[in-house]
């Protein structure tokens, strides 16, 4: 199989495929002598359990380990079930984080007359992003660590 059809087959990009092997997450593939990359059919699995590591918001990190599990047929589920249940914290704690800011941004919103005048509490907020306990918003909402 060539860049193109594993790319159908696996439903991950040609350039998602390329830079999978730039970072290492899959090996290099084999290439003819015209210098095509050429794929199997074990390629498009590992590529079909990639883009669902992805889907499910697992880092490049997280998916290499995942991948090693995977491979590893006397793995125990106990490390596996492990990684995920602290995915699942970070992805509580950035929905956490996300609807902390969508309620500041809907108070200021309601709070905002938009009308002609200039004074805009949606323009003041993000200023000087200041909450009611007194913590600025980017610490208290992590919004560091969500970009």
């Amino acid at each position: 199989m060539n860049i193109g059809e594993i790319s159908k087959a696996s439903g991950v990009s040609t350039k998602m495929i390329r830079y999978y092997e730039q970072i290492e997450l899959i090996a290099p593939a084999r290439r003819t002598e015209s210098s095509y990359r050429m794929y199997s059919d074990s390629d498009v699995h590992t590529l079909r359990f990639i883009r669902g590591a992805r889907d499910l918001g697992f880092s490049v990190e997280q998916m290499k380990t995942l991948l090693a599990l995977w491979k590893d047929r006397s793995r125990a589920s106990s490390d596996v079930k492990a990684l995920a249940l602290g995915h699942i914290a970070e992805l509580e704690r950035k929905a956490a984080a996300i609807e902390a800011m969508t309620k500041t941004l809907k108070h200021l919103v309601n709070n905002c007359h938009g009308d002609g005048r200039p004074d805009c509490p949606i323009i003041d907020g993000i200023s000087k992003p200041v909450a009611d306990d007194g913590h600025t918003l980017p610490s208290k909402f992590g919004l560091t660590h969500l970009v």
